[in-house]
């Protein structure tokens, strides 16, 4: 059985196929169309169309995307990618396609594919992470995703950030309506606004990163304030699920230093005398996303 896995984005589709193993047959990248919603399931259609005409079969489709579709309208919501709102997106595809589509979350996707030949290979359940330009997770259990009664499993970044103290205030605002997410702390845009806040500037987040690495105590300090942040946030994650292993994504995820500190700071918030969880870098990196897609379809 051959699965192909779709990655939508904003600015580009990604489609990848895989074998019952795992193994990539096929990727293939073209820029999101700029026109209307249509014109984006219909460049969906005309890839896996080519796809199979170059695999000569007929392949199981998922889809990650941006948002999530609305267990009560089926409609997509939430989506940065805002063309995508209140539309029937899987609908759509399995119109234009002539067969069922599986369809998650980008977050799910990522954690999935990590779960199931990446970093998380082997663990019961895992938690996978995504800090980039927002936050998100998804969460893998016994090698299925969690997508939960209102299909929002894994959405940590819009939960409070856990005991703000005086550097956390006052709240930021977030895009959804509340103050003090965790994504507005924790994503890329995050840190930069937090390092502004506390110092000025304009630096972003790799530039905070890199004259932090050159000795820049400014700069320390607010890797030092996100790090804390993040295992207080993780913490909170642990004492619910218990996962065996977190993984990283996203743009923050390269930073190596995450993987030593943040550890060691979270013990303190974790209902546990032991902490056995284990915080690792994604294997797949950027292909995380897509091949997660395709592999929610089971090898069978």
């Amino acid at each position: 059985m051959i699965r192909i896995g779709i990655d939508l984005g904003g600015t580009k589709i990604e489609i990848v196929a895989l074998d019952r193993d795992g193994r990539e047959l096929l990727r293939r990248r073209i820029a999101t169309p700029p026109g209307a919603y249509h014109d984006t399931v219909a460049a969906i259609a005309a890839l896996v169309a080519a796809a199979e005409a170059e695999l000569g079969c007929r392949a199981s489709v998922g889809l990650g995307t941006p948002g999530s579709p609305s267990p009560r309208t089926g409609l997509i919501r939430n989506a940065n990618s805002t063309r995508l709102n209140d539309r029937p997106l899987q609908a759509d595809l399995e119109a234009a396609l002539g067969r069922e589509v599986r369809l998650a979350n980008d977050a799910n996707c990522f954690a999935m594919s990590e779960a199931a030949d990446g970093a998380g290979r082997g663990a019961r359940t895992v938690f996978g992470v995504i800090l980039g330009t927002g936050v998100g997770g998804g969460v893998v259990v016994d090698g299925r995703l969690l997508v939960g009664a209102n299909a929002i499993a894994g959405e940590w970044g819009h939960n409070p950030l856990p005991l703000p103290g005086a550097e956390d205030l006052p709240l930021p605002a977030c895009y959804c309506g509340r103050h003090g997410c965790i994504e507005t702390y924790l994503s890329g845009p995050g840190l930069a606004a937090d390092h502004r806040r506390h110092c000025g500037g304009g630096l972003d987040a790799v530039a905070i990163a890199a004259a932090a690495a050159a000795g820049d105590a400014a700069c320390e300090a607010s890797l030092q304030r996100y790090e804390a942040r993040l295992a207080c946030a993780l913490a909170g994650v642990i004492n619910l699920l218990d996962p065996e292993r977190i993984v990283l994504g996203g743009g923050l995820s390269i930073l190596e230093r995450l993987y030593r500190n943040v550890p060691a700071r979270w013990a303190a918030h974790v209902f546990s005398d032991q902490v056995c969880t284990r915080m690792v870098p994604a294997v797949h990196g950027d292909a995380s996303g897509v091949r997660g897609a395709a592999w929610l379809w089971p090898a069978r």
